[in-house]
């Protein structure tokens, strides 16, 4: 019995994973129909950039700040057990530009602002305003999903570019505070080893993770049913699927991409 009740589960959430990953990918083709050609609420899409982007600018700096540091401290074992003070730099915009930080500034991104696209989209749809624009012949994907679609997507690229900066001089900070080391070393050392190839993979990164932050948490908000605490269980879903998709992404890209 307990066996059965396992693959049962199993079955379960295998069919649920499938089941969402589908209403994802046909929520996703209707946007890009949107798209094509482009049109959509211009007031809403700039009021998304800027509740998104702007209100998100704090916490994505504080994060990327204390990640350049992170990423100094952790070497400062190996350049003191190597004496390899130049290539602190390297390593430190290495993990920054291609890994670390688009990564962690997604998840940061995807806590703060996927979670509450996906409340509010969430509760528009359970107080039936979908429907109501819907009764009012407005397409509620050009309307509210498309411009929020952008602005997730347009805003953690510009915050990962910012971050990346942010982050540098954060580990340049550490690096002379904890490591005793000079700023020109970390500068040439940075310059010399490190190619544009190296920030443009990063970007790319950062675009794709907000797309799929944006088409996750807009997923789980317009198709949420129920009363008020679906809402939270839509949230939690948005954020856990969010997650996994920046992890198995930053694999594929990561494999994929030079």
């Amino acid at each position: 019995m307990i066996g059965e009740g396992l693959i049962t589960g199993i079955g379960r959430g295998t069919m649920a994973a499938w089941r969402e990953l589908g209403g994802i990918t046909v929520l996703t083709g209707q946007v890009l129909r949107a798209l094509v050609p482009p049109t959509m609420d211009r007031p809403e899409l700039l009021r998304n950039l800027y509740r998104m982007g702007n209100r998100s600018l704090p916490i994505i700096a504080l994060t990327a700040f204390f990640v350049g540091g992170i990423m100094v401290v952790q070497a400062g074992v190996l350049v003191r057990q190597l004496n390899a003070a130049g290539l602190v730099g390297w390593g430190a915009g290495y993990a920054i530009f291609r890994e670390v930080g688009p990564m962690l500034i997604a998840l940061m991104f995807s806590g703060r602002v996927g979670s509450n696209n996906t409340a509010e989209l969430a509760t528009m749809t359970v107080t039936e305003q979908l429907d109501g624009l819907r009764a009012l012949a407005i397409d509620p994907i050009r309307y509210l999903v498309v411009p929020r679609v952008l602005a997730m997507t347009i805003c953690l690229i510009c915050l990962v570019i910012l971050g990346d900066i942010i982050a540098l001089y954060g580990g340049a900070l550490f690096a002379m505070l904890v490591l005793d080391l000079e700023y020109a070393t970390l500068h040439y050392s940075l310059v010399d080893n490190i190619g544009w190839l190296d920030f443009i993979h990063g970007v790319v990164k950062a675009g794709v993770f907000g797309a799929a932050i944006a088409m996750s948490s807009c997923y789980f908000g317009v198709s949420v049913r129920g009363g008020a605490v679906c809402v939270g269980k839509a949230v939690n879903a948005a954020v856990v699927a969010a997650a996994i998709s920046i992890v198995l992404l930053d694999f594929f890209l990561t494999y994929l991409l030079p």
